[in-house]
């Protein structure tokens, strides 16, 4: 099942999104879906066709939580593997939507770097999560480009800055509930050309090992979001450039870059 956040007219909601190519609805739903068995949401019997409304970013969550370092060899790496998960956060300011600009500060960076990775949703409280009992805690999956100010963050000598900035944390289009997160293909794109490519089964730390790993640090709400870490082949962006994350079974995520410094 897919489940999307849309805005329509001056509200907003979530729906489940229907039927494939020119034909795509979104049926909405009551309320919204966390901490309710997929298989149990309810229809509010209102369906409106994708190309009428907006797709916003499927979460609002109370926190991102990042994973780095968690494919071999990726940028961030440095010849060397780390013994344990590194994670990050990224506030939930940066989040934005499919189809949203990723705004580049240039009066701050010089730098931006796109990173494709596979998120996940989390879909109820939960802390000390056994691996084995991971899939019980996880809502489903979708696309997220971890957007990065790398001569920031090499200048920090830490991730928060460098991660921190409004719309440098791209997701969608939407959530998927029904899909195995153990061998998925991801590519990233820019403006057509291929960039990243991987499947998950090359991570150094699966979803289930993430999952127990975060949760012995810090509780975990409805509607977390965990990045579970980028492929080798990050690179930067620049003003107009087009960024695609495709993730297989889950759908393709959308943002262009734009000169976007705060006033």
């Amino acid at each position: 099942m897919r489940i999307a956040r849309f805005a329509k007219g001056d509200g907003v909601a979530y729906g489940v999104v229907e039927g494939t190519g020119s034909g795509v609805t979104i049926a909405e739903l009551y309320g919204h879906p966390f901490g309710v068995d997929p298989g149990g949401v309810r229809l509010t019997g209102h369906r409106y066709p994708l190309a009428e409304v907006r797709v916003l970013a499927p979460v609002l969550p109370s926190k991102v939580i990042g994973f780095g370092r968690n494919y071999p060899q990726a940028r961030e790496m440095n010849g060397e593997q780390p013994t344990e998960p590194v994670l990050f956060l990224k506030p939930s300011t940066s989040v934005t939507g499919p189809d949203d600009a990723i705004k580049y500060p240039v009066k701050i960076t010089e730098r931006v770097d796109f990173e494709g990775e596979l998120a996940v949703i989390i879909g109820r409280l939960c802390r000390g999560v056994p691996r084995e009992r991971a899939d019980e805690v996880i809502f489903g999956y979708t696309c997220a480009n971890d957007v990065t100010a790398r001569d920031l963050l090499l200048r920090d000598g830490q991730w928060t800055r460098a991660k921190g900035f409004d719309t440098f944390c791209p997701l969608g289009p939407w959530i998927e509930t029904g899909t195995n997160s153990a061998d998925l293909e991801l590519t990233t794109t820019v403006n057509g050309a291929v960039r990243q490519q991987a499947r998950t089964s090359e991570l150094l730390w699966d979803v289930p090992s993430l999952i127990a790993y975060v949760s012995q640090v810090m509780t975990l709400l409805p509607g977390d979001v965990l990045l579970t870490g980028t492929p080798a082949g990050t690179g930067p962006l620049t003003d107009g450039d087009e960024v695609k994350v495709t993730i297989e079974s889950i759908g393709t995520l959308t943002n262009r870059v734009v000169i976007g410094d705060l006033r």
